[in-house]
């Protein structure tokens, strides 16, 4: 496929940041990436190789879970699916406000949204991560975040070739 065609199918992989396809498309293609997991790869390091101030930008384009955009129905398409597979569209009065307090605290101490593949997850463990994952230094949660953003891109990537 040509390039617009190339970031028009992958350029919202990693949200809101087609940049990453674009300079993927740049790299070698040939049949190992005609996979979810080959054209994951061309991306991924696309992403590892972008500079910190990128990737950083990539994960402040992610949404809070379970926060004022979902509220608002303002998330991607792709968000709104991962967040309802874990039961974030159906929280209790308290399930919310836990999830706002943790959002609030954790984008205050890292500068940065809790990042984590929810699909699959339900609402428990993702409370437990969030619990877990606040007590890291800066640097462990910005590698963590990245991890994430890659593995929610890989399931992502999967759903596209299903």
């Amino acid at each position: 496929m040509n390039r617009l065609e190339f970031v028009k199918l992958f350029g919202g992989v990693f949200e809101h940041s087609p940049w990453i396809a674009e300079r993927a498309y740049e790299l070698e293609i040939g049949p190992a990436h005609d996979c979810a997991t080959g054209v994951h790869n061309l991306l991924a390091r696309s992403f590892r190789a972008a500079s910190r101030s990128e990737r950083l930008g990539v994960l402040n384009a992610h949404p809070d879970l379970a926060g004022k955009l979902a509220a608002a129905k303002k998330l991607t398409e792709d968000s709104t699916r991962e967040q309802a597979s874990a039961g974030l569209d159906h929280l209790t009065d308290a399930e919310r406000e836990r999830f706002q307090a943790l959002n609030t605290a954790y984008v205050e101490r890292f500068g940065f949204p809790f990042i984590m593949a929810v699909k699959g997850q339900g609402k428990g463990a993702i409370l437990q991560a969030f619990e877990d994952r606040i007590g890291n230094d800066e640097n462990t949660e910005f590698d963590t975040a990245c991890r994430q953003v890659e593995k929610i891109a890989l399931l992502r990537l999967k759903d596209t070739f299903s």
